[in-house]
């Protein structure tokens, strides 16, 4: 659906690109659906419950009750525009989180009251971390009963390691409602008057409050003055500190990354959303703010530093791609630095391919507002790029740059998949084709062997998803078989090997020699390719031949014919031949050498190994830990949660296929579980001969 355009502009330093991020079921969606509502965007408010969620657009979204795919929307609160993206919280889907937080200014981590910091809340944050996103927190569901403000800041600072601290607190009549904010800042007390939470009220802070509002301001303090010298001055000297500058201070050490204020409310009943509004224009940053974007000269190869601002050169990163029933291909994009008019030309330098811009467009979830041009620091989508993919970097031609790659993790499940007629086998490439260039978290590979059409994604739910969406979106008939390990192969020893590419069949042939050394490192680090030849044994136009024939090679390994993975290549020594040396040469004996050296290096298989927790009621904690036991986990620790336990432990993939179905079994439903991927590990002896392995 397209809209027309908006026409209202802000000033870059009121621009707020912002992520809600969380674990699955804290109240992402139900959050920004109230903000869209409060700022105007939408005029009546949807259910997750109900599949009415306007940034739960997809069907699947709708029928399952889960976020699946980000969604961006842009709204106004005051006089700041506020750009939004919607993250899904189920792990299998952590690739919409990691490519959200690349393009991202600061972004509002929801936990919920009663859960507390959960499993998905961990990777949330440490994704943040890792891209060094500004932050504030969000308590959610504080109306239910169970919910503890003051347990979910003490394990944000336990198991997150922030300085974080209050900036509200609740405020609960004598039956335990939540009937109020308290603002520890102004030292007022916020009230509502409406039940759609629209029309506030402020009063003084209760008497019976005023000791508890005292004393947890004074801890916001601490907490500002561990990484703030001025206000650590002024407390010690008993110096008086003023609402507008802790609230300057706050934004300044948010933007640092030093603190975290933490707000609560209530999004399904309506509380603390605008309160919440006011703290992501107050404290978190504008493009501006953020440290300088850095990149890469495709010719020189020297670091280029990027001005933000309208006049500058043009550079955006190309963060996700999607296919539309209506327009085909969009792509979404952040504009770091410049500006992108409708009808004009890009160059893609990651490709190094210039691109014609049919239509810019602002979205809201799945509706398209068509404008003429994107400003420095927006967020927007472009129809009409047909090379550029995820990670692409648009600029100008004469002004050159490559930003860093955005990094993916690797698929941890496959499933086979074969189509049921001639046409569903066209609109089988097809679909899969699109789902690849939409998710590179989504991989597809075809098996000469059986046949067969193997997809491999981050979890069952991740497949699927996209089975369904075959089904759904292309008409596809398939046959679908059970979800298999993708296990890995590695080496356990540094080995050296040869590898030589030589034919002569009359006129030119073909020489190819490289020599090079194999060593195991991390397995999640996959295979890393260096190049540290010397006095020009190998040309340089033939080393990106020679890591291409070693990539190749990765692909299949000799143990089992899974994928190779933790293993430094570095590429020493070769020769070559002035007339008979090719790329193709190269490529061929880099993967002879890497095949050799498979061979000496001692092959061992991983297995994928899942970080879970299972939050199980008392009476059927000692079934659960001895069948998890069973299953070849192990407990880390055990915990309690208001009236249940929590056990948190590692488990092999394999052993959770249908691992709901047994806990329901032995738990009578009432227990449940969350996992992610964590790590890789070498498959014990005994389960090789299950799987045929010798």
């Amino acid at each position: 659906m397209v809209m027309l355009a908006m026409a209202r502009k802000v000033e870059l330093e009121k621009i707020r690109n912002i992520g809600i991020i969380a674990h699955i079921d804290a109240g992402k969606t139900t959050t920004t659906e109230r903000l869209l509502y409060y700022t105007g965007k939408i005029y009546k408010m949807g259910e997750v419950h109900d599949g009415t969620a306007t940034m739960d657009w997809m069907i699947q979204e709708q029928k399952r009750g889960i976020t699946i795919t980000a969604a961006n929307t842009t709204c106004f609160w005051k006089d700041y525009q506020i750009n939004i993206i919607d993250t899904p919280g189920h792990v299998d889907f952590t690739v919409e989180v990691e490519r959200s937080l690349k393009v991202l200014d600061g972004a509002v981590v929801v936990f919920c009251g009663v859960g507390g910091v959960e499993p998905q809340s961990e990777t949330v944050w440490r994704q943040a971390d890792k891209y060094r996103v500004p932050r504030i927190a969000y308590v959610n569901k504080m109306d239910r009963i169970g919910a503890d403000f003051y347990s979910c800041i003490e394990q944000i600072h336990s198991r997150l390691g922030a300085n974080a601290a209050a900036i509200n607190i609740p405020y609960f009549d004598n039956n335990e409602e939540l009937v109020g904010i308290i603002d520890l800042i102004e030292k007022r007390l916020v009230t509502y008057i409406d039940s759609e939470g629209i029309k506030l009220e402020r009063h003084e802070i209760p008497s019976d409050y005023q000791a508890k509002a005292n004393k947890y301001r004074e801890i916001l303090l601490e907490h500002i003055a561990e990484v703030n010298e001025d206000i650590l001055s002024k407390i010690v000297h008993g110096i008086k500190i003023e609402e507008e500058e802790i609230k300057r201070v706050i934004r300044e050490e948010v933007i640092r990354n030093k603190f975290v204020p933490v707000l609560f409310g209530s999004s399904l009943k309506n509380r603390g959303l605008q309160i919440l509004l006011d703290a992501i224009c107050e404290y978190l940053p504008s493009p501006l703010n953020m440290p300088p974007v850095k990149g890469v000269d495709p010719d020189s190869g020297e670091y280029k530093e990027l001005v933000i601002n309208d006049e500058a050169p043009l550079c955006a990163l190309c963060f996700k791609v999607v296919t539309d029933p209506y327009v085909g291909r969009l792509s979404y994009v952040r504009l770091y630095s410049g500006q992108i008019k409708s009808g004009s030309y890009v160059y893609n330098s990651s490709r190094r391919e210039k691109e014609k811009i049919t239509k810019l467009v602002h979205m809201h979830a799945n509706k398209q507002e068509i404008v003429d041009s994107i400003s420095c620091g927006e967020i927007a989508a472009i129809v009409g790029l047909k090379e550029t993919k995820t990670g692409d970097t648009l600029c100008e031609k004469n002004s050159p740059i490559i930003l860093e790659e955005i990094k993916f993790p690797q698929p941890v499940v496959t499933l086979a998949i074969e189509p049921k007629t001639k046409v569903d086998q066209e609109r089988l490439g097809f679909a899969l084709k699109k789902f690849e260039e939409e998710d590179p978290s989504f991989q597809v590979k075809y098996n000469s062997e059986t046949g067969q059409t193997v997809i491999s994604g981050m979890g069952q739910l991740h497949l699927e998803i996209f089975v369904d969406r075959m089904l759904r979106e292309f008409n596809v008939e398939a046959n679908v078989g059970k979800p298999q390990v993708a296990y890995r192969e590695t080496i356990t020893k540094k080995v050296h090997s040869t590898g030589k590419f030589i034919q002569q069949t009359g006129g030119h042939g073909q020489y190819g020699h490289v020599v090079i050394e194999m060593e195991p490192q991390d397995a999640s680090k996959g295979v890393v390719f260096q190049d540290k030849t010397k006095g020009g044994a190998i040309p340089r136009e033939f080393i990106s031949a020679v890591k291409q024939g070693i990539v190749i090679a990765s692909e299949s390994g000799l143990l089992a014919s899974y994928p190779v993975t933790g293993i430094i290549v570095t590429l020493v020594d070769g020769s070559s031949h002035e007339v008979d040396s090719s790329e193709l040469a190269f490529k061929m004996a880099a993967s002879i050498a890497f095949t050799e050296g498979l061979k000496k290096a001692k092959e061992i298989l991983l297995e994928p190994i899942m970080e879970i927790e299972i939050i199980v009621p008392q009476e059927y904690m000692g079934s659960v830990i001895g069948d998890f036991n069973s299953k070849r986990g192990k407990v880390v620790s055990l915990g309690q949660r208001a009236n249940v336990k929590l056990v948190h432990g590692y488990i092999p993939l394999v052993e959770t296929f249908d691992y709901v179905t047994a806990l329901r079994s032995l738990t009578q439903g009432r227990a449940s579980y969350t996992m992610e991927p964590s790590f890789y590990q070498e498959v014990p002896e005994d389960i090789l001969g299950k799987l045929g392995i010798k």
